[in-house]
């Protein structure tokens, strides 16, 4: 019962041209897929379906999921525009950018101004309106070690993302990391000096990587901004599994108690605030009636009968 489904369209030549995908055709290929995958998950049977590029037969396809009607539905994000997709068809979106509240606040307000209007008519059978971004994650009781321990695999992160993007590959060849090392602006060093100064402009590490009370202040500004959820990126680079479990510890005696308080009731509130914007996109939605037991198609065995006797009796 704790499963949530992503969907994301891919975005580079790596990505689509192995599968001889056009650009421009990619989100309504992914729409198209991901709504018949939510009708498999709730109708017995799935009736089956032709499309412009995704068709399979009637069938009943299991397990169903344990939540109900689905899982939360989510879609990956990386700009404004495609938020204000995800909140247009109901899905939580994945914001895979590094923000500060500022612009965070900027595309919660944008999210859930469309889940509230009539522009929202949910993929899927339920509407998952949440809002979620990346955060560097790297923690310690020391601040200096926290950034030795996290900050170059972030950085490599997405220096890799942009890469894929915005640089020719040669499979099999290029070297990613060297090229990182190569081109980094800043060294560990030099991070590290700068983050032990006391001028406040020098305090150049990400987000999300220092001590406890750094972690809490920086989610706590993100909560404030309207964003529901945070995903920590941490296994990136030559982060050491050791140091990662080691933060998440830390992360669970000295900050979730500190940005968990009040979950409850902050939930409740937004759930009903919400609820009659959802139902009235629900409403919205254009549904496939179930089939008959007479509609549904008899899908006839690969052997025959007179074959089978056959067979036996040899």
């Amino acid at each position: 019962g704790r499963v949530d489904f992503g969907i994301g369209e891919g975005a580079t030549r790596l990505e689509l041209g192995g599968f001889g995908i056009p650009a421009k055709t990619k989100r309504a290929m992914s729409f198209e897929a991901a709504e018949e995958i939510a009708n498999m998950m709730t109708m017995s049977p799935y009736p089956g379906y032709e499309g412009e590029s995704f068709s399979m037969p009637c069938r009943n396809v299991l397990p169903k999921p344990m939540q109900k009607p689905h899982p939360p539905m989510w879609m990956a994000c990386t700009n404004r525009d495609t938020i204000k997709v995800a909140a247009q068809n109901g899905l939580g979106a994945l914001a895979f950018s590094f923000v500060d509240p500022e612009e965070a606040q900027a595309w919660s307000e944008i999210y859930y101004d469309i889940i509230k209007s009539e522009a929202c008519v949910p993929l899927g059978h339920s509407v998952n309106a949440n809002l979620a971004i990346v955060s560097a994650f790297s923690i310690h009781p020391d601040r200096l070690e926290a950034i030795r321990r996290g900050q170059e695999g972030f950085e490599f992160f997405g220096f890799a993302l942009q890469s894929l993007v915005a640089r020719d590959s040669l499979p099999g060849y290029s070297k990613i990391w060297e090229s990182f090392q190569q081109e980094r602006q800043v060294g560990t060093e030099e991070m590290l000096r700068r983050a032990a100064s006391d001028d406040p402009s020098d305090f150049a590490h990400a987000p999300g990587i220092g001590t406890p009370e750094d972690l809490i202040e920086h989610l706590g500004a993100l909560q404030s901004s309207g964003i529901d959820q945070v995903i920590f990126m941490q296994q990136c680079g030559n982060n050491r599994h050791e140091d990662i479990c080691e933060a998440l510890e830390l992360f669970a005696q000295e900050v979730m108690p500190e940005v968990t308080r009040g979950r409850e009731e902050r939930e409740a509130r937004k759930a009903a605030e919400l609820a009659p914007y959802i139902e009235a996109a629900l409403a919205r939605k254009s549904t496939r009636p179930a089939l008959t037991e007479d509609e549904v198609p008899v899908v006839r065995a690969s052997v025959k009968k007179a074959e089978v006797n056959q067979s036996a009796r040899a």
